[in-house]
């Protein structure tokens, strides 16, 4: 293998680098990831048996929209029912008093649980007692109430939540303080004290058992299912909605939806046949007088005829008779239009619009009138319907009595016309009939007062008869009425939409995967230190040639020497194996240790490697150049007051009084000295050159341990002095930004000879396969067995 430093050999690709490194640290934590995927399947398995069941019942309903009854007209300017309908349908559906107008016919106030182990379960068709309640006395409700039984004539109450209310006979709400004692009752005999009033009904055949019911108010009940009810178009633009609601019991929700879709025609059925019921009830007023008076006309007529022997009237008579009858009934049918004109102006000027019939209903054949108070009608039943979710300073309100307004105005218009009609219409008939009398004076006094009788009773009986058909003609009119709305697809039993197991697992799966993944990831793309040597290998653009161990059981730095089997001495050792690939010449060697900052272990790695080449018969010298920050004395026990510094400030002229051997054979060492005040230009004069020189001549090995690179100057000028320059890197320690640094000398300063070195790696983070397998059997050696 050659490690030759060509520019072109450190022209790494870095695209994707980041990526790379985080799917490997992934894949090297998939404990730690299978760990928390099990965490979560756990927590999902916890959450699916401790959530209550919700189960989502749908049908499907119909919403005619509405078209404005002045259609014909053109005077859609005047009413947009089709605009207000559907919408306004919507919001009545999903209305507080229609909600409560459902719950109203169904048992919903008692609730029954089954006990569960994490859950309890709510039953409706199959429970095993039935709960009749006395809503005319005080309740003690929104909590639950265990019922036991262990015979088949008593049963147990016990109060088991901390917090319930009291629902007082006038249906407001008071709290309640204190817990109620337990109580005993008889089955089928009511229960009555100061808690509760009601009869439990046993409809199991079990002598003994155990179920919970909870007690719940008509009002928080209603507010509970039109928040819960949701509607939304099968598809965009049809007036066919999709009704939705979510309940804990699916045939609860069924029952409801069915119920809420029948209660809904009803009012709708009821709203459209006030019209009808208020013309026969305006009918039957005037039927009443008119019954009297053509009773007591036929009464008359009769004994008339019976006193005077005179039954029929003669050609002559008849003649007249038949004249006169024609216009009394003309009159009479347009005076009971007038007196209709006269109430209708009433109303609305008094703004008693639910008094108001449509004028259909009676026989008027006005077109224009019947579609303007048939608007009419509907605005008032639109309005209606939308106070009861809202309230008179709504807009949508708002915009409905302008248009009321708007109408009467036009119906007021439109009716003083027609009545100033009527008069003229009325005035003329009177003097037609007045015309008619004249000639009864040339009749004989029997054949006028025959006249008189059997016109009055004619009269009478045409307008009964006009009244009777037309009464005849709105019960009709109110028994063909139907619902414009219809009921599409019945609601069925619901299907469980939470908690959804597999759904579940499926999140707990991503989330456990996702949140380790995640952490990694940010972790390594924030992360500012150099945490493994791949990044190393990456990044810079010069050779690492090995990796040291951690040192964590050796208190002394000599480890090549005192630990000489321990997996540290091996990184060493293979350190110096490869440098023989980096430096291939046998003769003398000089080796420059530095770092960026001070704590990299570059004084550690300085003394062990001079220590690794003392122990192959190479004579080694190990010189201290750190004078700011001397620490090789102490590691060799020896006396700092002589040194390199001394040497170099011309204290000492000889270069052999500062060389100190040590206890080790073939390794001396030239400790830093005395800190002197101008450590940069001692080591920038020629006398260090020429010590440099003289060492070489002497020794095989010469080995800096220089001052940290990015702190001082000094070292960047001695690198040109020596034959390999070892930069250290320590892990978990140096920044990331100092593999920049280092290569910046090699790029921009175009050093040779510059090689890199990975210290304090953990024995479990080794890197293995790099060149010739430096570290390969890091951790099975007898020292560390021994320790």
């Amino acid at each position: 293998m050659s490690f030759e430093t060509t520019d072109n050999d450190f022209l790494v690709e870095e695209s994707g680098y980041e990526l790379k490194t985080i799917i490997k640290k992934i894949i090297s934590k998939w404990h730690f990831i299978l760990i928390f995927v099990g965490i979560s399947l756990v927590l999902s398995f916890f959450y699916n048996k401790i959530s209550t069941p919700l189960y989502k019942t749908e049908s499907m309903f119909f919403i005619k929209e509405r078209e404005s009854p002045l259609a014909i007209f053109g005077s859609q300017s005047l009413i947009e029912s089709s605009s207000l309908g559907l919408q306004n349908e919507t919001i009545i559906l999903k209305s507080k008093p229609v909600a409560l107008k459902v719950l109203q016919q169904l048992d919903f106030q008692v609730e029954y649980y089954q006990k569960g182990n994490f859950v309890n379960t709510e039953l409706y068709s199959n429970r095993p007692v039935v709960v009749d309640v006395n809503w005319a006395q005080s309740q003690i409700i929104d909590g639950l109430i265990q019922l036991d039984w262990n015979n088949n004539e008593e049963y147990t109450l016990t109060f088991v939540d901390d917090q319930y209310t009291k629902l007082l006979p006038d249906g407001s709400k008071v709290g309640y303080g204190f817990t109620p004692e337990p109580m005993s009752g008889k089955f089928n005999e009511e229960l009555a004290n100061n808690e509760l009033t009601l009869t439990v009904l046993k409809v199991s055949a079990d002598s003994a058992g155990s179920i919970m019911f909870k007690l719940r108010d008509l009002t928080s009940l209603a507010a509970s299912y039109s928040g819960a009810l949701e509607i939304e178009p099968v598809e965009r633009g049809a007036s066919i909605m999709l009704l939705s609601v979510k309940s804990t019991n699916p045939k609860k929700g069924e029952i409801y939806l069915n119920t809420l879709m029948k209660t809904f025609l009803e009012i709708e059925l009821d709203q459209k046949n006030q019209s009808a019921s208020k013309t026969v009830n305006f009918i039957d007023s005037q039927v009443a007088g008119v019954s009297d008076s053509l009773r007591f006309f036929e009464n008359q007529l009769q004994n008339f005829r019976s006193a005077n022997k005179t039954y029929d009237l003669n050609s002559e008579s008849a003649s007249v008779y038949e004249r006169l009858m024609s216009y009394e009934n003309q009159r009479t049918q347009e005076t009971f239009k007038r007196n209709y004109y006269d109430n209708l102006e009433t109303y609305l000027t008094q703004g008693e619009y639910q008094n108001i019939i449509a004028p259909s209903g009676i026989g008027i054949e006005d077109p224009f009138l019947n579609g303007l108070i048939t608007g009419l009608m509907e605005l008032q039943a639109e309005k209606s319907r939308m106070l009861a979710v809202q309230t008179e300073a709504a807009p949508a309100v708002i915009e409905v009595n302008r248009k009321i307004k708007d109408l009467n105005r036009s119906i007021l218009e439109n009716l003083a016309n027609i009545k100033k009609n009527s008069i003229s219409l009325l005035n003329d008939l009177s003097e037609e009939i007045a015309e008619i009398e004249k000639s009864f004076t040339s009749l004989p006094e029997t054949e006028q007062q025959l006249i008189r009788l059997q016109r009055e009773f004619s009269l009478s009986e045409n307008l009964y008869n006009y009244l009777m058909e037309r009464r005849a003609e709105a019960a009709i009119s109110k028994a063909s009425n139907d619902a414009n709305n219809k009921i599409v697809e019945p609601a069925s039993p619901g299907y469980q939409i939470s908690p959804t197991p597999i759904k579940n697992y499926l999140i707990a799966i991503i989330l456990g995967l996702f949140f380790p993944v995640a952490f990694i990831s940010v972790r390594e793309l924030f992360k500012t230190k150099i945490d493994d040597v791949q990044y190393i290998e990456n990044k810079l653009k010069i050779p690492l040639l090995g990796t040291i161990l951690l040192n964590k059981k050796s208190k002394s730095p000599l480890v090549v020497l005192e630990q000489k089997k321990s997996g540290i001495s091996e990184s060493f050792r293979s350190l110096r194996a490869n440098m023989k690939f980096v430096l291939s010449k046998d003769k003398q060697l000089t080796f420059l240790v530095t770092s960026t900052i001070s704590g990299e272990g570059k004084t550690f790695c300085a003394m062990n490697l001079a220590a690794a080449y003392s122990l192959t018969g190479k004579k080694t010298v190990l010189v201290g150049c750190d004078m700011r920050k001397p620490k090789i004395f102490e590691s060799f026990e020896m006396n700092n007051e002589i040194g390199l510094s001394t040497y170099l400030s011309g204290q000492e002229k000889d270069w052999q009084k500062i060389v100190f051997p040590t206890k080790h054979d073939n390794l001396s060492v030239i400790v830093s000295g005395p800190t002197p005040p101008n450590p940069a230009e001692l080591l920038f004069d020629s006398s260090f050159a020429t010590l440099l020189s003289t060492l070489k001549e002497n020794y095989d090995i010469v080995v800096l341990d220089t001052p940290p690179l990015g702190l001082v100057s000094e070292t960047l000028d001695l690198l040109t002095l020596v034959d390999c320059s070892l930069f250290v890197f320590r892990q978990n320690y140096s920044q990331r930004s100092f593999v920049d640094a280092v290569n910046g000398l090699k790029t921009n300063k175009g050093i040779k000879n510059i090689f890199a070195l990975f210290n304090g790696v953990e024995s479990n983070k080794v890197a293995y396969g790099y060149g010739y397998s430096y570290g390969y059997g890091y951790g099975y050696y007898e020292d560390e067995k021994k320790k």
